[in-house]
């Protein structure tokens, strides 16, 4: 481990010298990690940041369980088990021009490899509308980017964004200053309701966080037929697709056809098959 940092409410970010994995990552994989040397069971963690020059990635998390406990407990210079890049990644299509990245809780990471990826290699601006009720792993503070389609107030953003030049706006029911009173995929009717006809038709969304929110995002694209990928959170002892712990009903047309694997088969899926 190179670098650990301790966020407010058990957050944390680690940064891990992995070449290996850090030259082939994608936005959606994820890492499965030995937490402790004392426990064999690794768990996954989505892959929030990449960087081929140093072989280095980073991870977000919150502890909610033995594994994390433990993870958050390793100092830079200890050695972990690192199994990675692990599944699919999202996929933009040909004709998008307004990419929409939607991330609730452990759902924001993937946003962030996204919205960094997108950036530096499609040259497209894409929103990140990200919402948390606990308090956000990053110091949030007025966006210096003007979103026209945004409710009035609604101004708090993810700095690193920011200093990127990507709009981000906040979302969350705790009343933090210039976050919108509401869920994510609340505000992303919102402002999708006021673009006009045309830039509808370029709007992709990528999504990633609690199921309940992946079940409201993919219906509000469904209303507005707007392509949709969401990327999975599962539990899994194995992360190579041995064990079938991790299998969710896979749809086509709207009838389960098959049980598909998140760790191998995902975590990436197009949401019509899965909500």
């Amino acid at each position: 481990m190179a670098h650990h940092e301790t966020l407010a409410a058990q957050q944390f970010i680690i940064t891990l010298e992995a070449p290996g994995c850090a030259q082939h990552a994608a936005p959606g994989n994820f890492v499965h990690l030995q937490c402790d040397s004392q426990h064999a069971m690794r768990r996954p963690f989505s892959i929030m940041r990449s960087n081929a020059g140093t072989g280095c990635i980073q991870v977000l998390f919150k502890t909610v369980g033995v594994g994390s406990s433990e993870l958050a407990l390793r100092k830079p210079g200890d050695r972990l088990q690192c199994l990675g890049p692990v599944g699919n990644s999202f996929s933009l299509h040909d004709n998008t021009t307004h990419p929409l990245l939607l991330g609730g809780g452990v759902g924001i990471p993937p946003m962030i490899f996204m919205a960094e990826t997108l950036k530096e290699k499609s040259g497209l601006q894409p929103l990140v509308i990200m919402g948390s009720e606990i308090p956000f792993p990053f110091p949030t503070r007025p966006s210096k980017i003007l979103v026209p389609d945004m409710p009035k107030g609604v101004i708090a953003a993810m700095p690193l964004l920011d200093d990127w030049g990507i709009a981000s706006r906040l979302t969350s029911l705790q009343g933090y200053p210039g976050c919108y009173t509401g869920f994510v995929h609340e505000l992303a009717e919102l402002w999708f309701q006021r673009l006009d006809h045309s830039t509808r038709r370029g709007v992709q969304v990528f999504a990633c966080g609690p199921v309940r929110m992946l079940e409201a995002v993919a219906a509000f694209c469904r209303q507005h037929g707007l392509p949709c990928q969401v990327c999975l959170e599962e539990f899994m002892a194995c992360a190579v697709g041995g064990c079938a712990g991790c299998v969710v009903p896979y749809r086509e047309n709207g009838r389960v056809v098959a049980m598909k694997r998140v760790c191998v088969d995902g975590p990436v899926f197009d949401a019509t098959n899965i909500f």
